[in-house]
């Protein structure tokens, strides 16, 4: 399959080494509300997991985020879960993942143990479950930092979700709140700063519906789903943009159709301090870092010297010209 390592462990075309004493180009060193990362690009909750090793160097990437995980075993949602579209990946997946406790024993050391940065992901049906969850989470070993997956579209609930979390894991611990869909997102990242979020993930997906041309049924198994992929990435740049323009110090994550070196510098140019990389790496495995390497490349063709420099570029005119 394209993208498997070769004898010496390296993912074949990928100039980004573990050790940046190996790596002469532009600084793709990226500190996102705290959390000092070695790339801007991280792999998305539920896309991806240890099977991608077999494909690249983890410790190339900024990190990975964890499958949701809840405090209880999921099955997941109805099958099938995901539909190809002309545009994009339509998804429902209901979070299936082992429970806190299966994860903790066993998904979690292996990111430990391989020094890979997690960023775990966690979601609930309550406040008491979200609690809970960055009450054991916040002694668990190995944990970069913790991605709020949130359901509500309400900028209140939304924010009660984000306080318990912080009220309730390490001060050290940072806390990601990766927005619902929502339609006012400025609204729904300011409920989540006001209530302790470090940094706001932005999007999920967008809402969406496939018909099974054969049964004339909704494809997903679940009725609807979110949309990902390349039809997403134009919302998705503008709700960093948006977001970034009305806060302009908050740390921000875009996500949403990063296919290529150029979707990330654009979003960084939106105002992302860092993307993740989701539905690319159904088709390419190793679609993570060889975006950090194409990213690499748009940097030192522009002369830019430091990913950090271009976040937010693109507000300013005269600039984004370069």
């Amino acid at each position: 399959m394209a993208g498997r390592r070769d004898d010496s462990g390296r993912c074949p075309g990928c100039e980004v080494t573990a050790d940046p004493s190996e790596f002469s180009g532009p600084g793709l060193d990226t500190d996102l509300a705290g959390l000092t990362l070695p790339s801007p690009v991280i792999t998305a909750a539920g896309c991806a997991g240890p099977e991608l090793a077999a494909y690249c160097d983890l410790t190339c990437l900024g990190a990975m985020v964890t499958r949701t995980v809840t405090l209880d075993p999921r099955a997941g949602a109805p099958t099938p879960r995901l539909v190809e579209t002309p545009s994009g990946l339509l998804h429902a997946t209901g979070w299936q993942n082992p429970g806190l406790e299966g994860f903790l024993a066993t998904e979690l050391p292996w990111y430990a143990q391989r020094q890979v940065r997690a960023i775990m992901s966690i979601g609930g049906r309550s406040l008491g479950e979200y609690a809970e969850l960055a009450r054991r989470v916040g002694t668990a070993p190995g944990v970069a930092a913790v991605e709020v997956h949130l359901t509500a579209t309400d900028p209140s609930e939304s924010g009660k979700i984000v306080h318990v979390v912080r009220r309730d894991l390490p001060s050290a611990t940072s806390v990601f709140a990766k927005l619902g869909p929502g339609q006012d997102v400025v609204a729904l990242a300011t409920a989540a700063v006001e209530n302790g979020a470090d940094a706001v993930v932005v999007t999920q997906g967008y809402p969406g519906l496939a018909i099974d041309p054969v049964t004339l049924r909704p494809a997903l198994g679940s009725g609807a789903g979110l949309l990902s992929g390349p039809a997403a990435h134009p919302l998705a740049l503008r709700n960093v943009w948006d977001l970034h323009r009305a806060l302009p110090d908050l740390p921000l994550v875009g996500v949403g159709g990063i296919r290529s070196g150029l979707d990330a510098l654009g979003m960084l140019a939106a105002g992302a301090r860092a993307v993740q990389v989701g539905s690319a790496l159904f088709l390419d495995p190793a679609a993570a870092t060889r975006i950090t390497d194409e990213l690499s490349r748009e940097l030192a063709r522009r002369g830019i010297e430091r990913a950090a420099d271009v976040v937010g570029i693109a507000h300013e005119p005269e600039r984004s010209r370069r």
